[in-house]
């Protein structure tokens, strides 16, 4: 009964914190606030969808909704449908990252038109991932691509082994065509959303003298950079490379909104995900969606 009442009293003081952080940050941030934690998969699919209908249903509701996001990636079919999900019901949709969202959820960020980082937050590079053949695990797709695009190159150079060509004979075709189709569907999703939202109000081209105006072309050749950048496993060297705020705003040339700047953002930031995050690892969960207005 102890153990139990004890349990009851640290959950209530876990999700008063939460609470409370939420309010704070949906006050900053102007918007709603939903925080999304887990794989990037269809399974959790009618869990977000019911969340963001109840959130969008509130008669207090905002304008804009900040999803709080941490991933290791998942399925881009899967995000394309949580885009269409939360543009369905909001205008203005901002993604922050307390501490890392990769690969498919890369591709979920572009989808806003803000995404709000600090120095210890990461994105990570676009490589699709898929289901095995069992439908249990996601695997990444650009690295098997990129292992027979090796073993074609050996074989044309004749240097390939005997174990090699072997691995490459036994090699699925169909599966290999479900490669190719996650990795072009991901690069056309980034491409497609960078423009239709992150650039919208990108109007002046802030490194070329005399400002002249950005027009559609310059937005689209921008945006194919950024993909194609993001899903070079060659220039990242691997599926898990964690790319931080400096290097996106660098090299990727993206707009990041750098929550550290303001020290009680941050604060809340870290309260709200660090809270949440904890409450995962105890009850030993995988995914977890939460609001402090629903759940």
């Amino acid at each position: 009964m102890g153990r139990k009442l004890y349990v009851a009293v640290y959950d209530e003081i876990i999700f008063n914190v939460a609470k409370e952080a939420e309010a704070e940050l949906s006050k900053k941030l102007d918007a709603d606030i939903l925080f999304f934690s887990g794989e990037m998969r269809m399974t959790i699919f009618a869990w977000f969808r019911e969340l963001i209908e109840k959130l969008a249903a509130r008669p207090e509701k905002k304008q804009a909704i900040a999803i709080f996001l941490t991933t290791p990636g998942g399925q881009a079919e899967a995000v394309e449908k949580f885009v269409e999900v939360v543009r369905h019901h909001y205008k203005l949709v901002y993604f922050v990252v307390p501490v890392v969202a990769m690969s498919a959820g890369t591709i979920f960020c572009m989808s806003g038109d803000k995404i709000f980082m600090d120095y210890s937050s990461s994105l990570g590079p676009i490589d699709p991932q898929v289901l095995d053949r069992e439908g249990k695990y996601l695997v990444p797709a650009l690295g098997h691509l990129d292992k027979l695009n090796e073993m074609i190159q050996k074989s044309k150079q004749n240097t390939i082994s005997p174990v090699e060509f072997q691995w490459m004979m036994n090699q699925d075709l169909a599966m290999l065509r479900f490669y190719e189709q996650a990795r072009d569907l991901s690069e056309a999703l980034l491409k497609r959303w960078l423009v239709q939202y992150k650039f919208k109000d990108w109007t002046v081209h802030k490194r070329r003298n005399g400002t002249p105006a950005v027009t559609d072309d310059d937005k689209r050749e921008r945006a194919a950079e950024i993909a194609k950048l993001l899903s070079d496993n060659s220039h990242w060297h691997s599926h898990g490379r964690m790319i931080g705020m400096q290097t996106l705003k660098d090299e990727c040339r993206l707009e990041i909104d750098d929550f550290g700047n303001d020290s009680a953002l941050q604060g809340a930031v870290r309260r709200y995900n660090d809270t949440l995050s904890d409450f995962m690892s105890r009850m030993n969960l995988t995914s977890y969606l939460y609001t402090s207005t629903i759940n």
